[in-house]
């Protein structure tokens, strides 16, 4: 049963709203993208100039290990020599360079050259006697024999290369009780003065060349940089060289592969907008066509109460210039609406959580005054509990502009005598809103086309601009709802079977999940 309502003063049908706008957010610095050039530019400079002192470095132990070798040799064959100059004579140790040899031996130009000769007990038998000793010799471990040695030490705070060696003076040790064999030790050093000169040298010519190279590589990275990135060069060019209407998608073949993807999602972006460009002007064609009908009417009607001189002819050609006006101003208003609609989610509006049959009960009122006019029962049916809230999230004004147009359509196609009903219930976590109207309904092949931007059903005599229902679904796309148009199941008569309009609304974002 339909629960009417008292009437009140008429109130404008059409919700006249504007866009609620958010300005965006300010992109934060780090987000905001630089040159593409610049970028592998530094990732590839970076590496280099970061790498380039760790190779210095490297390069520098590498010398000195390579400096070293051939004066370790020397030293170890100047062992070898001095430990031929050992021997035992009547059980005591004797070894001692003549002059000389020990000439030659110091023979250097730009080392100092030490050497020391030391029996089995310690004992100096020749050279220098501050040449410092091996150190397993200091700390009294046994010695071992047989190979020449090196190691790193100071002399007079001077730092000094040493090679030493120690000889066995009994090499029929084996076969004797003795537990250990007598070892002699012969050292010879030499300070580093040379070693360092060839690392020099060697560092000068491998690094020399690299100051000619790293400008070479520098130039040679700018340049593939630049033969490299050339295709978005002229790509760019293509792009800005087309005319402003080209919407036409650009040829993958003609970029490399690795911004064809790119390419893709840009031509697609192209085939979305050349879609909406072509649907604006098939509505400003269409709007300037319907808009045609109304202002030839007002200026038919004004001409003919300007050649009339009967005060009641007059008087009928001012009331139907009055009705023209009033369809061009219903008209203007719609399109006006469709474009707010439309522009809806650009502008960035804000949904709220709103109570859908509070909003449906303050539109059903606004619409009480023209549902006497066309002698219609216009009611509305609240959930069946009372106290129960039917939220959803959406946009107050929106909606009430999408149910003002579903009532307008309902009582313009409804026969004087009828009824429509708004309803809002629950069906489990979705909302639904209905409105049903005992009119002659809406076939199915019908359905899907009623939505569409000024269409209108052949043979319906109803006078009305096609946007109504255009406009509705705009609002229900943006509030992620459904609508579907059904037969009036209460319906009565075969004549009239009525329409049942049914928009089903997701939960609140946010709402608890209801317990099983």
């Amino acid at each position: 049963m339909n629960a009417g309502f008292t009437p009140e003063p008429a109130q404008q049908q059409q919700q006249q709203f504007e866009p609620l706008y958010v300005p965006p957010n300010p992109e934060p610095d780090e987000n905001i993208r630089h040159s593409l050039f610049g970028e592998i530019l530094d990732w590839m400079l970076a590496p280099l100039l970061l790498l380039w002192p760790m190779s210095i470095a490297i390069t520098y132990l590498v010398a000195k290990s390579i400096a070293n070798q051939p004066f370790d040799d020397a030293l170890e064959d100047r062992v070898t020599v001095l430990g031929q100059q050992i021997r035992t004579v009547d059980g005591k140790t004797v070894g001692q360079l003549r002059t000389a040899g020990r000439d030659i031996l110091r023979a250097d130009d730009v080392d100092s050259v030490y050497y020391l000769l030391a029996g089995p007990a310690g004992e100096h038998l020749d050279g220098d006697r501050d040449l410092p000793r091996p150190r397993a010799n200091r700390a009294g471990e046994p010695a071992r024999s047989g190979t020449v040695e090196f190691r790193n030490d100071t002399i007079h705070g001077t730092p000094i290369r040493v090679a030493y060696a120690y000889v066995n003076l009994d090499p029929l040790h084996e076969r004797t009780a003795s537990p250990t064999p007598p070892l002699a030790l012969v050292q010879v050093a030499e300070t580093l003065d040379k070693r360092a000169h060839l690392a020099n040298e060697i560092i000068k010519g491998v690094i020399l060349p690299q100051f000619i190279i790293l400008p070479v590589i520098l130039a040679l990275v700018w340049f593939a940089l630049s033969r490299g990135l050339s295709p978005l060069a002229e790509l760019q060019q293509r792009i800005r060289a087309r005319p402003q209407d080209d919407l036409s998608p650009i040829d993958p073949r003609q970029v490399p592969e690795e911004i064809s993807p790119l390419v893709g999602s840009f031509n697609d972006m192209l085939e979305r907008l050349g879609k909406t460009v072509e649907m604006q002007k098939r509505f400003i064609a269409d709007a300037a066509h319907q808009m045609k009908t109304p202002l030839a009417g007002m200026r038919m009607q004004s001409e003919l109460a300007l050649r009339e001189v009967d005060p009641a002819e007059i008087h009928r050609s001012l009331e139907q210039l009055a009705k023209s006006s009033e369809s061009a101003t219903r008209l203007i208003n719609q399109l006006l609406a469709l474009a707010r609609a439309e522009n809806q989610p650009q502008a960035g509006l804000a949904f709220d959580e709103i109570d859908l049959a509070a909003v449906a009960r303050e539109t059903v009122q606004d619409w009480v005054q023209a549902s006497f006019a066309h002698q219609i029962d216009l009611g509305f049916e609240p959930p069946a509990n009372d106290d129960e809230r039917v939220m959803i999230a959406g946009q107050p004004l929106m909606l009430r502009e999408m149910l003002s147009n579903l009532i307008d359509n309902a009582l313009r196609y409804t026969p004087a005598g009828g009824s429509v009903t708004v309803r809002v219930r629950s069906s489990g976590e979705h909302a639904l809103l209905e409105v049903e109207d005992t009119g002659p309904g809406i076939a199915p092949t019908e359905r899907l086309h009623v939505f569409e931007r000024f269409y209108r059903i052949l043979g319906s005599n109803t006078q009305g601009s096609g946007l109504g229902l255009a406009i509705v679904r705009e609002i229900v796309q943006q509030h992620g709802a459904d609508i579907d148009i059904f037969n009036n199941p209460r319906s009565v008569s075969p004549r009239f079977p009525g329409s049942l309009f049914r928009l089903t609304f997701p939960p609140p974002v946010g709402e608890p999940d209801h317990a099983d």
